[in-house]
Order: structure tokens, then C-alpha cells, then sequence
């Protein structure tokens, strides 16, 4: 059966896992995060497909299934699986997308390496995502595909399928024209997006330089932009916008410019937070503290987080503030990346290094300045520690949008806690009320944390009600419900 909703996405819409010799596939964990939110979109259409990549010894092994039929809670629905090699995973996501794309996306133009990338894997992978969605897509449906390691989809598609509306959202930032144009890619890249009738960013800015980009590569003709909302606007923030571009004519087509930043499910890490196991697992956080106050930092292992500056800017705040040295422990969560890329392991390197010099200096047999978290922490234990951290402490030199922080703010019913936040990552653009700061600056980020440590309980709750507001208009439903409303506005 023909499907009039695709959803092109390099993971799996499930777990799956082995029990007993069988292959079971399990509905995810959690509601919240993008998987969830996505599927949701099945009860928009009357029939849906999902396509991602599988690993496969041998792709043209008769007995791999290519499309398996899912029922869950979302409904019925077809995952077709398209079997990639290790070399083609490792060619294709590994070194173009994450050694090639990924620092040209956070303007790290100094890790950008050229010649590792091998473009015509890329191409022929990005080729296989199109022919799966060709072949699924029923006349006139809608395909969603999402992210940069699918860059060259829509164009593929476009060839193979002139009747369907193509959807593009990038979850990464996007960066100015003069660091795009770093790619010698750039010009094949953007032609594809060119290709889509929607295109959707986080935030203002991305969608800006997206368009700046296209508009040195080709002729784009009635460049649209409106006034961003006033909620979105802020003068202390480094990547605001005053206007945003709408639509762009490109040969004939007019292809709209979404800006709707993903949230995160607020009324269920609320409800979550209240619920008499995960408090009692905070209290007991709480009670294991004693007096001392919590610093809490959770992010992944890569160069873009920014985890080694952060915790020299601890190590500079513990050596001129020795009022704070055994009153405060900053728990560090860096999950570790894969070692095998050589950028992540580095870092992994760095942090586990400057973590261990900052508690070889400053601490004590009974006290120790750096909790260093190297593994995943369970959703519902991560939860306790939010509840009970006096200040989360997020900064990231460059960062898409930043989920970590908006769980945080959506945790703390009781209404307290301090976030201090990057002006770096996109969702600083929502996040006023945070203690904006410069992790560029070390003045900045040592400030910021003791400001937050010293703020009154009437402003931290003040500031924290303002977050929520914010974390409960921009979230994970309302996002979905912009990208709705623009497949509905293309699909007449």
C-alpha cells in the first residue's frame, strides 16, 4: 500500500532488540524526544511510511527484510529499512557527515577535513533514501526527511517524483555564507534544498543564513521576510533577529522558510517530575548533598559543547572564590561519543584530563570539586538531578537548539533554580530569562556562574517562572503543529 505521508529519518522509529532468538521491536521509552513527536504525525495521514538506514552484513541477502509493519501506539504503519554496509555507514555518516559537514555547520572551520570524504558513497546512499521514498509515496504525499546527512534526498526525489511535497527540516545550525561556502559541495547541496517546498530551521538566524547561502550560490528571485516575533527577540543575545525571510522564488518556485525551534514535552517532564518515586529519589540526591550546592552540566562529548572551557572556567572561579571550595560540586554528564572518531576521543582525552587536574588541585578527602559522568543517565534519574541542581550550567560554544536546558526548566515545578545558558545555542533565543553568557569569554562564564550561585531566591524564582512560560509555548507539540500547518499551506 502506497503511503501519503513519508517520513525520511537516518533512525529507526523503535528499539529493537533480541529476546529469546526473536527480533522484537519495542516502542520507544519515553514520549519525549523527536522520535515520539514525529510519529505523531502518523494520525495526520491515512497510511505512513518511515525510512531509515539498517546495518547489514550483505545488503543483497534475499532474507534481509527491507519493510517490516509496525503497530503501536501511534497506529500501523511500514518502516522500510535500507541495508547499508559498515563501509557505506562509516563512509557516508561518520567521515562526511560528522568530519566534513558537522564543523562547517558549527563554524569550526579548522577541524574541517576535506580529504577523507568519499562523494560518491554519499551521494549513492543519499540516492537509496530517494528511490525508498519514491517507491513508498502515494500521488500528491507528503515526505518529510530530515537532517544534513540527507542533504542530497529532495533533489533525487525531485527527479523521480515531481508530484509529491518535500519537506526539509535541519536539526544542526546553519551557519553564514562564508563558512558554508567552505563545502566544495555547497552549489550541489543547496540545489538539492532548492528542491523542497518547505524548508525548516530552529530559529531566525539559521533560516537567514540558509537564504544567503542559496542567494550567492543561484538567483533567487522575491526574497519575502517578516518581523520576527518580539518574544523571540533580545538584544542580549548573540544570534537574534529583527526579520526572517518567509518564502523564495527559485526558477519558478516559490518554496516557503519555516523558523519553529523543537521543544521538548513539558506537561510530561512536568508530571514526571511529581511523581512519588523520582521525588523521593531527589530527595534522597538532596539529602546526600548535605549543605553542599549543585552545579549541573549534562551535554555530549564533543568539541562543539565546549566541555573542557567550561570546566576551566570552574577551576578559575574555585581558585579566586576559596569561600566556595567544599560548599559547591559541579556534576559534569559528558556521554562519551563514539571513540572511534579521533575529534571525539580527543575531547573525551581533554575533559577527563582537566577534570582530573581540577580535583587533584582543589579537593579533599571529603570533598570532591568535579563529579565526572562519562555514561548515559536514565531519563527518570536525570530527572531527580534536575529537581535538585541550584544551577544548571549549559554552554556551548555553538548549539543547534539545546534540549538539556529546556528539560531542566520543565523539571522544576517547585518553581526554583537557576539556568545559566550560552548565547550560543539557539535556544538562548526563547530563553531570556536565563544568565546569559559569553563561553567565548572567560570573564563572562565566571561571572555567570557565580551571579547564579549568588542570586536571591525571589529572582531565581521570578526568572524560572519566565522559563517556563517559554518552555511550555515553544515545545515538542507546538513545533509540530507549525510544520503541520505548512505541509497543509503547500498541499492546498
Amino acid at each position: 500500500m502506497s503511503s501519503d505521508l513519508v517520513i525520511v529519518y537516518h533512525r529507526q522509529p523503535y528499539e529493537e532488540v533480541e529476546e529469546n532468538g526473536k527480533t522484537i521491536f519495542r516502542d520507544n521509552k519515553s514520549p519525549n524526544g523527536i522520535v515520539p513527536t514525529l510519529k505523531s504525525f502518523f494520525g495526520t495521514a491515512q497510511h505512513a511510511t518511515w525510512i531509515a538506514w539498517k546495518l547489514a552484513d550483505d545488503p543483497s541477502n534475499p532474507e534481509f527484510e527491507k519493510v517490516v509493519e509496525i503497530n503501536d501506539n501511534h497506529g500501523t504503519y511500514n518502516v522500510s529499512r535500507l541495508p547499508l554496509t559498515e563501509a557505506q555507514v562509516k563512509s557516508f555518516y561518520h567521515v562526511s557527515s560528522k568530519e566534513a559537514f558537522w564543523p562547517i555547520l558549527h563554524s569550526f572551520k579548522e577541524k574541517f577535513n576535506y580529504d577523507p570524504v568519499d562523494w560518491p558513497t554519499f551521494r549513492e546512499v543519499n540516492w537509496a533514501f530517494a528511490e525508498a521514498a519514491a517507491r513508498e509515496a502515494g500521488k500528491g504525499a507528503r515526505v518529510w526527511v530530515h537532517d544534513y546527512n540527507l542533504w542530497l534526498v529532495p533533489g533525487y526525489l525531485r527527479q523521480l517524483r515531481s508530484d509529491v511535497t518535500i519537506s526539509f527540516f535541519h536539526h544542526t545550525p546553519f551557519p553564514a555564507a562564508d563558512i558554508f561556502n567552505v563545502l566544495p559541495w555547497r552549489r550541489e547541496i543547496v540545489e538539492s534544498l532548492l528542491n523542497c517546498d518547505i524548508i525548516g530551521f530552529h530559529i531566525p538566524r539559521y533560516a537567514s543564513n540558509f537564504v544567503a547561502v542559496a542567494n550567492s550560490l543561484f538567483d533567487l528571485d522575491d526574497i519575502k521576510t517578516v518581523k520576527v516575533d518580539p518574544e523571540l527577540v533580545s538584544d542580549g543575545t548573540a544570534l537574534s533577529e529583527r526579520r526572517v525571510p518567509q518564502s523564495i522564488v527559485h526558477q519558478g518556485r516559490e518554496i516557503a522558510i519555516s523558523s519553529a525551534s523543537v521543544g521538548v514535552s513539558a506537561e510530561y517532564i512536568t508530571a514526571r517530575s511529581k511523581d512519588p518515586e523520582v521525588m523521593a529519589k531527589a530527595k534522597e540526591v538532596r539529602t546526600g548533598m548535605g549543605d553542599v550546592r549543585l552545579i549541573l552540566s549534562v551535554g555530549r562529548t564533543d568539541y562543539t559543547k565546549g566541555g573542557v572551557d567550561q570546566l576551566e572556567s570552574f577551576e578559575r572561579v574555585l581558585e579566586d572564590n576559596p569561600n566556595l571550595r567544599g560548599k559547591v560540586k559541579l556534576m559534569h554528564v559528558s556521554v562519551s561519543a563514539d571513540r572511534k572518531m579521533s575529534a571525539y576521543a580527543r575531547t573525551q582525552t581533554g575533559i577527563e584530563e582537566t577534570a582530573g587536574r581540577i580535583n587533584g588541585r582543589f579537593g579533599t578527602l571529603e570533598w570532591q570539586p568535579i563529579a565526572l559522568i562519562s555514561r548515559a543517565i536514565p531519563f527518570e534519574q536525570l530527572l531527580s538531578y534536575y529537581m535538585v541542581a541550584d544551577v544548571a550550567w549549559i554552554t556551548p560554544l555553538v548549539d543547534g537548539m539545546n534540549l538539556v536546558c529546556k528539560e531542566f526548566i520543565a523539571a522544576r515545578s517547585d518553581g526554583d533554580g537557576v539556568l545559566v545558558l550560552s548565547e550560543f545555542a539557539g535556544a538562548a533565543v526563547e530563553l531570556h530569562s536565563a544568565v546569559i553568557t559569553n563561553p567565548f569569554s572567560h570573564r563572562s562564564m565566571d561571572n555567570s556562574i557565580v551571579t547564579a550561585l549568588d542570586m536571591p531566591e525571589d529572582e531565581r524564582r521570578t526568572r524560572m517562572k519566565e522559563l517556563r512560560t517559554a518552555v511550555f509555548r515553544y515545545t515538542l507539540d507546538a513545533w509540530a503543529d507549525e510544520h503541520k500547518r505548512q505541509f497543509e499551506a503547500k498541499s492546498g
